[in-house]
Parts: structure tokens; sequence; C-alpha cells
């Protein structure tokens, strides 16, 4: 007898996303997490501001977390996208694309709460945290996973391991699953400002140093990524806040007016780590432990809930073996197109977007031009910034 059906590693926006829409199902799910049941200590629910995109808050609202922090968030209504000193420049409307909202901004932390909220509502769950996995064995029938609790050593056998534990995933290192790394130099520094004029608008705006987006947020705030050269990192740590907005200025520009009161600023190094295959027998990585992608264009966590409702979906309907070779097949066929060309894409527009050569300046405007201008262009783009790419999990598709 097998003590679960699903053992989730990592309690983090995504695993606990995954153990959410499990919830319910008839299948024995088990929830591992390092930190506390609690916001302040879990590492994922920190101060970024995320950009969720519409088949997100759909998904969010059908597993009932919306509910707990919908009246948080932000929605994103106009997108604006340019590139410092160049004359192309991409203005989005969701009206005119049939739409109340691209998404919405949300705080991590406002996310995190209302996972925790929801977890706390699954009855059948099984949580187990704090706790450290220190090994795992697999069998042809079952997951061993050993794990270091406050109350020692505990071994929980399960028929599908999900590992859900982030960029540095043990699960995935202990199942001999290779990455492709790259360290794109940079570093981003994430911190709320206020601007002289409340934002409307989700900005997004390249420079030869990195990308810098401006997020409406609650109370005429707004969420800041400012990503810099890594060897400019330690300079750009020490600024006082007068050093700090003049930086900003300096990068992003006066269209908001003059910005003030920055929060607290947290810096993350910025490197994309790809696994090369992310199913294994009796195991499956989501969310950044499959992959991890530079932040431009917001799609790393929409892209990991996908990787999350996708499994759910197809473990709901199996009703059988959660770790059948043929179930897992079919998962990794589903996500193949939606994780590799969002993938390519984040890593394409990273390199493309920074690049100094004259005759792509020219190009480069071009293209945001038409983009901005040919319908067809920028509908393709809404749709697959909206989540709508490859085969999308029902639970995306409506609220």
């Amino acid at each position: 007898m097998h003590d679960l059906d699903v053992l989730i590693i990592g309690g983090g926006l995504v695993g606990s996303s995954l153990a959410i829409a499990l919830d319910g199902s008839g299948l024995r799910v088990g929830l591992v997490e390092a930190a506390p049941p609690t916001v302040d200590l879990q590492p994922s629910y920190d101060e970024r501001n995320l950009a969720l995109a519409h088949a997100t808050v759909n998904a969010l609202d059908a597993i009932g977390v919306w509910a707990q922090c919908g009246a948080k968030a932000t929605p994103i209504r106009r997108i604006h996208v340019s590139r410092q000193g160049e004359f192309g420049v991409v203005r989005l409307d969701a009206a005119d694309h049939g739409v109340d909202a691209f998404g919405a901004t949300l705080p991590a932390r406002e996310l995190g709460n209302a996972l925790l909220a929801r977890l706390d509502e699954c009855r059948s769950l099984q949580r187990v945290a704090p706790a450290k996995l220190e090994a795992l064995a697999l069998a042809d029938d079952v997951a061993s996973a050993r794990l270091a609790t406050r109350n020692g050593a505990q071994t929980m056998r399960t028929r599908l391991l999900v590992g859900a534990d982030g960029t540095q995933s043990f699960v995935r290192s202990s199942l001999g699953i290779e990455c492709d790394a790259t360290d794109y130099a940079q570093t981003a520094f994430v911190a709320t400002v206020t601007p002289e004029r409340a934002p409307d608008c989700a900005y997004e705006r390249f420079t030869a140093t990195g990308p810098v987006a401006l997020l409406p947020l609650m109370q005429g705030r707004c969420g800041v990524v400012l990503t810099v050269p890594t060897s400019d990192a330690a300079r750009v740590a020490s600024l006082d806040d007068a050093g700090f907005i003049a930086l900003l200025h300096e990068r992003f520009g006066w269209r908001l007016g003059r910005l003030s009161r920055p929060g607290k600023r947290v810096s993350y190094p910025l490197k994309r780590v790809y696994a090369q295959r992310f199913v294994a027998p009796r195991a499956v990585l989501v969310g950044n432990a499959a992959q991890t992608l530079h932040p431009i264009g917001a799609q790393g966590f929409n892209l990991g809930l996908r990787d999350a409702l996708t499994l759910a979906e197809l473990l709901i309907a199996a009703n059988g073996d959660p770790g059948d070779t043929a179930l897992l097949g079919e998962y990794a066929n589903r996500r193949r197109d939606d994780r590799d060309g969002t993938a390519r894409a984040s890593d394409a527009l990273a390199r493309w977007t920074a690049n100094e050569s004259p005759p792509l300046k020219l190009l480069r405007s071009l293209s945001l031009l038409a983009v901005d201008r040919v319908a067809p262009l920028q509908a393709g783009l809404v749709r697959r910034g909206m989540g709508f790419r490859g085969q999308v999990p029902r639970l995306a598709l409506t609220p």
C-alpha cells in the first residue's frame, strides 16, 4: 500500500497551487515545504510584484484563491513597451482586444497569503513543514522520499513525486536531470515607488543594460523591476533612496512625473536554468524546478502555474496510477510547446533588446512599430502574453 498518490516537494507559489488544484480529487496528496507555513518565512512570498496573465487570474479564481486576494490586485488594462533612445513603441489596450484587462498585478506576499488561506481549507491534504528532503529512491511502482523534520527522519512513499522546489531543485539533481544554464550577467532590483501621476498602465522599457518595468499597484504605487549589469550591482545596492530614484529616472524617464518614496529593495541575479527533460519514472518537475526564465515579459510564475494546472487536469482525469508512464508522457507532450516557446521568447527578448548593434537598433524600432500597427501581429502577441499558448489547461480558460 502506497502512503500517497502524489507527493509535492516545495510549497511555494506553484507547488501550493498544484496542491489546491488537486483538492477534492480523491487523490491522496502530500505537500512538503522547507519553511514553516507562514508568509514571512516562505522565501517565494517575497518583495516581488507579480504580473499575472489573464489565464492565471482565471485559474486562481477557479481554484478558489482569487477570492482571497483579488481585492488587492490591480488590473492591467494598458501596456506600453519601448526602448530607450529609439523610436519604436508598442501600445496595447485591453479594450481593443475584447477583454477588460490583460491580467493583473499583485504583490507576491498577497498571493502567498491567499494560497496559505486556501491550503488551510484543504482538509485531505497532508502538509509537512518545516521539512527538508534528504534523499530519493525510485522503484517501478513507488518513489520514496526521506525527510528531515522536527520530529526526526521520516520516509514518505508515493506513486508520483512532483519537484516544485525551485531553481536549485534537489529533486531535479537527485533524478540526474541535466540543465542548460545561462548567466545573463544581470541583477534585478525589485522595489516599489510612488509616482507623481498614478499609473493606469504597465510599462516595460528596454535599455542597453537590461529592462526596466513599472507595474501599477494599489494606492497609486508602482512595482519596480530595475535590471543592471551584475558588475554594477554592488554600487546600485549601496545607493541611498535619492540615488536609486535618480538612476530609475535615468533609465525610465519622467513619463509618470517625479518618482518618490522607494520601498524596500531586494536584488536577484538573473540566470536561465532549463531542465533538459522534466519527466522521469515516477517523477515530474514543475515551475522553476523545470525552467527558470529571465523576468522580461513576466512569464515565470504564469508558465509554472500552467505546468501545475495541466498536471492536475491529467491526474484527475486519469483516475488511475498517477505515476503511469503514458500519463507522464502525455503531460510532457502537452507542456512542450508552451514551455519551449515561452522560454525561447524570453531568452531571445532578453538578448535582442540589449544588443547595441546599429543595424539592429533600426530593425528593433521597426519591429516594435509593426507590432503596434499591424493588428494580426498584435493579436498574436496579446494572446500569448495572456497565457493562451499551446494546449491551455481548462481551469485557465474561463474564470
